[in-house]
C-alpha cells in the first residue's frame, strides 16, 4: 500500500448501494417500534427507486418478515440485498464501514473503531458490521490505526467534498472529558489520519453541535456539502435557543474557511425546524441530516413551517436530483434520522 493513495468520494458521487440496518427491536425508539418499522419500509421504498439497498437483518426470520412488509408497500424488492448479521443498533453511518477508492482502481472498506459514541457500553455486536459488509461487497477490510492504536471515528463526525476538504467539530473529536474518542489526539493527529486514509489535505474545524445530539457534536446535524465548493449550514434565528449562538459561531467559521485549493467556501444558511421535545428529551431535529442517493435526496421533515423552506433550498442546490421529504418526527425519537441511519457504498471508480 506504500505507493497507493486513498480517496473518500463525496456522497453525490456514484453509489453501488445504500447500506441500512432494519431494527429488530425498539430499544432506540421506546414505545414507537411499530411506527418505526414502517418508517424504515418507506425509506427503503424510496431509495430502491434510484439504487440498490444493502440491508442488514438479524436473522433469516427477520429477512422474511421485512421482505413481506416491503412487498406490502410495493417496494422493488429485487433491489434489496440482505446481509444477515446481529447488531446492537441500526445507525449504519457510525458503525458501518467507510468505503474508499484507491489509486490502483480498487475499493477498500475502512473499519474505524466504533465504541458506542464513547457513551453506550452495548456496542460489541456493531463491531462486526464492517467485516460483514466488506465480505458481502468482496472488498478488503482495513482497520484504521495510528501510531499502533485503533482510531475511533463515526461517519457522522465527518463531511467531505471529495476533493480534499473535510469538515468536523472540536466538540466531537477533541473532547477530553465527556465523550472521549481518542485520548490525547490533536488536530494534527487527525489531519495525518485523514490524509492517509481518506485523501484529505484540508480540515475545517467547527465548534459545537446542536443540543440534544447524544453523539456530542456530529457534523451531519449542522453542516453538509452539496457540491465541491458549497455547504448548507444550519441557523437558529431564535436568540433564546441555545443553538442560536452555537450555530452562529459555526457559521462565522465557515465564512472564513478556505477550500483545499485556497478559495472561499460558499455558505448557504438553512433554518432549523422548531424545537422538538418528546418526554424529557430535546430531540436533534435537523434538515441537514438528509440522505443523498444516485437520483434523489431524502430530507427529514418535522411537520414544521420550515419544512417547505428547507425542501425549496435543497431543491435548488440539487437540481439534478429529486428532493423528497420523509416524515421524521418518529425517527428522531431515536436521536437521529436519515443520514445517521444510512451509509453510502461508494461505486468502483470508472476505468
Amino acid at each position: 500500500m506504500s505507493n497507493i493513495t486513498r480517496r473518500l468520494p463525496a456522497e453525490w458521487e456514484p453509489h453501488q448501494a445504500t447500506l441500512l440496518s432494519f431494527p429488530f427491536n425498539g430499544n432506540d425508539w421506546p414505545g414507537k417500534y411499530d411506527v418505526i418499522k414502517w418508517a424504515f419500509v418507506e425509506m427503503i421504498r424510496k431509495v430502491v427507486e434510484f439504487e440498490s439497498v444493502l440491508l442488514v437483518v438479524k436473522s433469516e426470520s427477520q429477512q422474511q418478515t421485512v421482505g413481506a412488509m416491503l412487498r406490502q408497500a410495493h417496494a422493488d424488492t429485487k433491489q434489496v440485498k440482505y446481509i444477515i448479521q446481529n447488531t446492537n443498533r441500526s445507525w449504519m453511518r457510525d458503525s458501518g464501514p467507510i468505503v474508499v477508492q484507491r489509486s490502483d482502481g480498487k475499493r477498500e472498506a475502512l473499519q474505524f473503531r466504533f465504541n458506542g459514541w464513547a457513551k453506550y457500553a452495548n456496542h460489541r455486536l456493531d463491531w462486526k458490521i464492517s467485516a460483514a459488509v466488506a465480505t458481502a461487497l468482496k472488498v478488503p477490510l482495513t482497520e484504521v490505526l495510528y501510531q499502533g492504536r485503533p482510531v475511533v471515528l463515526e461517519g457522522g463526525a465527518i463531511e467531505v467534498n471529495g476533493k480534499g476538504t473535510l469538515i468536523t467539530t472540536e466538540e466531537c473529536l477533541l473532547d477530553q472529558k465527556t465523550q472521549v474518542r481518542n485520548p490525547g489526539f490533536t488536530k494534527q493527529d487527525y489531519a495525518t489520519i485523514f490524509q492517509e486514509y481518506l485523501g484529505v489535505t484540508n480540515v475545517i474545524w467547527l465548534g459545537e453541535g446542536i443540543e440534544g445530539d447524544d453523539t456530542h457534536g456530529h457534523v451531519d446535524d449542522i453542516c453538509r456539502f452539496v457540491n465541491p465548493t458549497t455547504v448548507v449550514a444550519c441557523v437558529e434565528p431564535n436568540k433564546k435557543d441555545i443553538n442560536h449562538r452555537r450555530l452562529e459561531k459555526n457559521l462565522d467559521r465557515l465564512k472564513q474557511a478556505r477550500l483545499e485549493e485556497g478559495s472561499k467556501l460558499e455558505v448557504v444558511p438553512l433554518p432549523m425546524p422548531g424545537r422538538l421535545d418528546f418526554e424529557d428529551l430535546r430531540l436533534p431535529a435537523s434538515y441537514v441530516n438528509f440522505l443523498v442517493t444516485n437520483g434523489c435526496v431524502l430530507v427529514p421533515t418535522f411537520n414544521d413551517p420550515n419544512d417547505t423552506i428547507a425542501l425549496g433550498v435543497l431543491g435548488e442546490l440539487f437540481p439534478n436530483r429529486q428532493v423528497i421529504g420523509i416524515h421524521a418526527v418518529d425517527l428522531v425519537w431515536g436521536l437521529g434520522t436519515l443520514h445517521c441511519l444510512s451509509h453510502e457504498i461508494t461505486a468502483a471508480a470508472k476505468k
